[in-house]
């Protein structure tokens, strides 16, 4: 079974450093909310089963999903609207909210996904591909997953021709049809290409 290993949290642990791991879900869709977590896990904490969340079944995320809220000492989930993507970019809108989460964290170091935190006065480790280097980088990446795919399964049972159960806000081609047949609706994120194209087909109308 694959399991993300706690190498970064032991390192902190041995200097008695309590550390937060942060992710995010949905960055790349063109529909729905960003979802950004972060989890800080007990000193000396093991899991054997936590992984990248794109890395397990849906079935294992719902699991896990109460055992980390269930586990951790601390953790957020935060939501992000499609206005503000829109407002700040999909990047600075994930920094915002990461560096938002990082801030009110019971810790003295950050762990992220790649994501630099210039305006943390903590310690910062951004970890390329970190949901498979770290275990509260991997928990946050689970948290704000299910979150997210929950919403978009809520999403779902109001506008059922979309899809969005299935896709989930990505640009499929299943999902690009529904959008030119059926309209766009409050949820997209205009600043997302499929979208804009589509505003400006309708200006141009």
């Amino acid at each position: 079974m694959k399991q993300t290993p706690n190498t970064y949290e032991k390192d902190c642990w041995s200097r008695n450093v309590i550390c937060v791991g942060i992710d995010e879900a949905g960055r790349g869709p063109i529909a729905g909310p960003l979802v950004v977590a972060g989890v800080v896990f007990p000193a000396g904490y093991e899991s054997g089963e936590i992984y990248d969340s794109k890395g397990i079944t849906e079935k294992k995320r719902e699991e896990l999903f109460e055992r980390i809220r269930k586990d951790a000492v601390w953790y957020r989930i935060e939501i992000v609207t499609p206005e503000i993507i829109d407002k700040y970019n999909i990047y600075r809108a994930t920094q915002m909210t990461m560096e938002k989460i990082a801030a009110d964290a019971p810790c003295e170091e950050v762990l992220t996904d790649a994501m630099p935190l210039p305006a943390v006065e903590k310690t910062v480790t951004p970890l390329v591909k970190g949901d498979q280097l770290s275990c509260s980088i991997a928990a946050g990446s689970i948290l704000a997953k299910v979150t997210r795919d929950r919403i978009m399964k809520e999403y779902d049972a109001i506008y059922p021709q979309y899809g969005f159960a299935k896709h989930k806000g990505y640009p499929t081609k299943a999902h690009l049809e529904a959008l030119h047949t059926y309209g766009l609706l409050p949820i997209y994120r205009h600043s997302y290409r499929p979208v804009a194209e589509m505003d400006q087909l309708t200006l141009d109308l």
